[in-house]
């Protein structure tokens, strides 16, 4: 127990690049993520997604709740728009996931340690093959919790995090002043 609220503002919180991807259109695109508060109990996280990011078929280590904020994203025809709340039980498997034309912007809460494991990998094969999109390597997060490192080691994650990866520019928010 901490004997009360903890505030944090999202400025107060780095980003950290969980994917990134080459469109067919040449165009490179990620996901951003800001772990607001995380405990082996629960992840709490904001995150970004440039227009036309992806994420791959997933689920996570706890129950998970998404709250789109602004923008959208789609999943074959189901489209998941600002006001959407997605609610996903432990096991349940989700995406893949991509970003509309304006990217997307969501909060996040996952009741359990957090790390993702990977869903239906031939599902995700087919739509970058059948969309031109690439998987690119993004730096492995600085700050990744101590419970995740043995699975990070393992290769049980569902990024292609790397310690040689070129690191980018998140782009500025309405939180992440330029």
């Amino acid at each position: 127990m901490r004997g009360g609220p903890t505030l944090k503002h999202l400025d107060e919180v780095p980003a950290e690049e969980m994917t990134r991807y080459r469109l067919a259109d040449g165009r490179i695109a990620s996901i951003w993520e800001k772990w607001i508060e995380m405990s082996p109990r629960y992840v709490a996280y904001w995150n970004k997604w440039d227009p036309g990011a992806w994420s791959p078929s997933h689920g996570h280590h706890g129950d998970h709740i998404n709250l789109i904020l602004k923008g959208e994203i789609r999943c074959g025809n189901i489209v998941a728009r600002a006001g959407t709340h997605i609610m996903l039980e432990y096991g349940d498997i989700f995406g893949p996931w991509e970003a509309g034309e304006e990217g997307c912007e969501l909060y996040g809460f996952t009741a359990g340690e957090g790390s993702g494991y990977p869903g239906d990998t031939e599902l995700w094969k087919r739509t970058l093959q059948e969309r031109g999109v690439e998987p690119l390597p993004c730096p492995k997060p600085t700050r990744a919790p101590w419970w995740w490192a043995q699975k990070l080691a393992a290769g049980g994650s569902v990024t292609l995090w790397r310690d040689d990866a070129e690191p980018r520019q998140m782009p500025t928010t309405s939180w992440a002043p330029s």
